[in-house]
C-alpha cells in the first residue's frame, strides 16, 4: 500500500469547463483528481465579489497551486492569467495541465513554438507542468521549483488589485 506523504498545498484551484464534455475520460479525471485533493475537511467557501476580474484575484491570492482539467474559452482564459502572473513575478505557485488524453497537447506545442521563436522565455516555459493523471500531476506539482525569474512585487500588484478598478473608471471618465 502506497503511503502519502501531506501536501505542501493548503487550497488548489481547479479550472474547468462547465460541461463535461464528449469524452468520458474527463469526468474520470475530474473525480480521480477530486479523490486525490478531498481530505474530508471542508471544500471551498462562499465569498461575495465585485465582478469576474475580483474574483480571479481572489481565487490566485487563495489557492496554493492551480490546476486546469480540459474546459474551453472560460478554462483557457484562467489559465493563462495565471501563468501570465507567474511570468511577471506576481505569484511562484506550481500551474499543471491535467492533460487527459492529451487534450492539452496543441496548446503545449503552440507555447514550444513560442519558445522557439523568441516570445516566450525557457524559464517561462517552465511556469507550465502537465500531466495525463491526476496523481502523476500531483506529484509534479509538489516537486516545483519556479526557474522564472519575475519583474512585478507583488505587494503593487496586490494595491493594483484593490485599487485599480476604481482608477481605472473614474480615468475611462
Amino acid at each position: 500500500m502506497e503511503t502519502l506523504l501531506p501536501s505542501r498545498f493548503k487550497r488548489v484551484c481547479v479550472f474547468c469547463g462547465s460541461s463535461p464534455g464528449k469524452n468520458p475520460s474527463y469526468q474520470l479525471a475530474a473525480i480521480q483528481l477530486a479523490n486525490q485533493l478531498i481530505t474530508g475537511e471542508t471544500v471551498g467557501e462562499v465569498r461575495a465579489v465585485s465582478g469576474m476580474h475580483q474574483r480571479k484575484a481572489e481565487m490566485a491570492r487563495q489557492a496554493d497551486a492551480f490546476i486546469a482539467l480540459p474546459g474551453g474559452y472560460g478554462t483557457l482564459e484562467e489559465l493563462l492569467e495565471v501563468i501570465t502572473w507567474a511570468q511577471l513575478g506576481i505569484h511562484d505557485k506550481p500551474v499543471g495541465l491535467l492533460n487527459v488524453d492529451g487534450y492539452y497537447n496543441s496548446l503545449l506545442s503552440f507555447i514550444d513554438k513560442a519558445v522557439d521563436e523568441g516570445f516566450i522565455t525557457v524559464a517561462a516555459r517552465q511556469i507550465i507542468v502537465s500531466a495525463p493523471t491526476a496523481q502523476e500531476l500531483l506529484c509534479k506539482l509538489e516537486e516545483y521549483v519556479p526557474k522564472h525569474s519575475g519583474v512585478a512585487p507583488k505587494l503593487s500588484w496586490e494595491m493594483e488589485q484593490q485599487l485599480g478598478y476604481a482608477t481605472k473608471s473614474d480615468i475611462a471618465r
